[in-house]
């Protein structure tokens, strides 16, 4: 076969070669240099990012003729046997198909004897944790006391799988992700050195496809150049990777983010019909709003952005979203990646996650929209009230001598309000009402006024300025400081017995009275109980009578500033 892949052809031959992992390679070549190896280590990290290679390098480095060095010369007969793999001191084993004890007990039994052509016989085994248990502890006592000729090399991608005894007889090193730089950088020699025409946005969009595994994005640039003509572009990338666009996912946000429902889902059900992978996109959207998230709280992070190519765009969104926003898009679109994994119809539940962010937004503006609107009534309201107030007192000076009367003032309620205190009715609650039933009902009282704030605040605004005086089993009776409010108030007569009916358990209807005309009413109430034959009878209702330093207190400070308790 005359092609082979580039991720073959490139493989790492140097420690300089093993791109992101410095950390690593730094401290094998010390150890190499200061003759401080030791018998065993083990290589963990995601697949592609060079676990293997460096094992390899490791073997050639403390075998070569020409060593110690920091670098294997390549170029000797252990080197060169190493690479070509005839070196039989140098074995590679895959534990996903030799994971059995009887070739871990093979193992054993051969490290006793010395290695015929190199210094150092280097057993490189990968995928340590397909090993049975029986293999792990065939291999347990080899590490614990090995041959000084011995060194093992455990490479994994799932170091949690191993046991513990295992992992405390090696040395430890975890390999990471490679940054898209470094990939970027890495490609770039690759493809000067094949003469192959890519360019750097198709660099990037591998990179980014790739996740960290250099293996992966080599393997996606060799897709790409079979699939491209004279230069790989990065619709080339895209079409062979199954991604979106950068300048898509823009479009996609921007839709989302001014309530565009229906361009959002023309967007995305083209971008499903035209095959790209719906779990691909939902994984890229959320890290280009991460990667907004990112560079909005401080740009200098431009670095480490995971999904997102900063240009004007991108910028410009940036500036444009709120952080809030944004972090809502991805709670959601994250909820919508795990219902995918179980779904056989995984652009339903990309609609509904794009629906409810869509509406989340009209949600914010609403109550963006009501705050101000229940501030200017409340100021209607004081504006009112500070109008009545000198009507009062303009009538007042008029009629210095017109004192009230213990009869209710129905014509001069009529003629100043629109509202008309239905009398009838409230002495007919008046009979039926009782202490427990009141102070039942107060007890309830800041229940319902924070539960109708969350709901209504306009009818919480009517109500905020009055107390429940009497009440029924069905019907209370609320007094009002001002009689404009009682009208206000029955504006918003369904919401407020609503949360009442649901505060106290029942249905619970209210009828709203002035505190003066309240006061004209309670005293009638009270004198007729006095004159019933049963004296008895008044202290069984919800209006208590007073006592002779109640009414003296009230004739002099009045209703307003006089509170009374039991």
């Amino acid at each position: 076969m005359g092609y082979q892949a580039l991720y073959r052809v490139w493989r790492p031959k140097n420690f300089e070669d093993v791109v992101g992992q410095a950390h690593i390679t730094r401290t094998l070549q010390n150890a190499i240099m200061q003759d401080k190896f030791t018998h065993a280590y083990l290589f963990s990290g995601p697949r592609g990012t060079g676990k293997t290679s460096a094992a390899k390098i490791f073997a050639k480095a403390v075998n070569c003729q020409n060593g110690p060095s920091l670098e294997p010369c390549n170029k000797c007969d252990a080197c060169v046997g190493i690479m070509d793999n005839s070196i039989s001191d140098v074995v590679e084993i895959d534990a996903a198909s030799n994971n059995g004890v009887e070739q871990i007990r093979d193992i054993r039994d051969k490290v006793k004897y010395a290695p015929s052509a190199v210094t150092y016989k280097v057993y490189i085994i990968d995928e340590v944790h397909m090993l049975s248990i029986g293999a792990f502890n065939a291999l347990l006592k080899t590490l614990e006391e090995p041959p000084k000729h011995v060194i093992f090399v455990l490479a994994t991608t799932e170091p949690h799988k191993i046991p513990l005894t295992i992992i405390s007889r090696c040395q430890r090193f975890d390999f990471k992700r490679i940054a898209q730089s470094s990939m970027v950088g890495r490609m770039e020699k690759i493809i000067e050195a094949e003469e192959i025409d890519v360019t750097k946005e198709a660099l990037e969009a591998v990179a980014l496809s790739a996740e960290g595994g250099m293996r992966d994005a080599l393997s996606l640039l060799d897709q790409a150049i079979s699939y491209s003509e004279d230069q790989v572009t990065i619709d080339d990338v895209l079409a062979v990777t199954g991604s979106v666009s950068q300048e898509r996912l823009a479009k996609v946000v921007d839709d989302m983010h001014i309530n565009e429902v229906k361009a959002a889902l023309l967007e995305i059900d083209q971008i499903i019909q035209e095959g790209k992978d719906p779990g691909r996109f939902v994984f890229d959207l959320i890290y280009y709003l991460r990667d907004l998230l990112l560079y909005q709280t401080a740009p200098s992070l431009e670095n480490v952005l995971e999904r997102a190519i900063v240009d004007e765009t991108f910028q410009g969104m940036a500036q444009k979203l709120d952080a809030e926003w944004i972090q809502m898009a991805i709670r959601e679109l994250n909820q919508c990646q795990q219902e995918i994994k179980w779904t056989n119809s995984p652009k339903v539940f990309i609609e509904v996650a794009i629906l409810k962010i869509c509406n989340h937004q009209k949600i914010a503006h609403v109550e963006d929209v009501s705050i101000p609107a229940v501030e200017q009534l409340n100021e209607k309201i004081k504006q009112l009230e500070a109008q009545l107030q000198q009507m009062n007192s303009q009538s007042n000076q008029a009629n210095p001598s017109t004192q009230p009367t213990s009869a209710p003032k129905r014509n001069v309620s009529a003629n100043r309000n629109s509202y008309k205190v239905p009398f009838d009715r409230i002495r007919n609650v008046l009979n039926d009402a009782s202490k427990p039933a009141i102070q039942k009902l107060r007890s309830q009282w800041p229940t319902f006024m924070e539960a109708l704030k969350k709901q209504s605040a306009p009818a919480h605004a009517t109500i905020q300025n009055s107390k429940p005086s009497a009440a029924s089993e069905e019907v209370v009776i609320i007094a009002f400081r001002y009689e404009i409010h009682c009208s206000l108030a029955l504006e918003h007569k369904q919401t407020i017995e609503l949360m009442l009916s649901e505060a106290a358990g029942k249905n619970m209807s209210f009828i709203p009275i002035p505190e003066a005309e309240w006061g004209s009413l309670r005293e009638e109430y009270v004198r007729k109980q006095r004159q019933q034959e049963d004296p008895e009878s008044s202290s069984e209702t919800g209006v208590n009578e007073e006592d002779p330093m109640v009414e003296e207190a009230r004739k002099l400070v009045g209703d307003e500033i006089l509170e009374i308790h039991d």
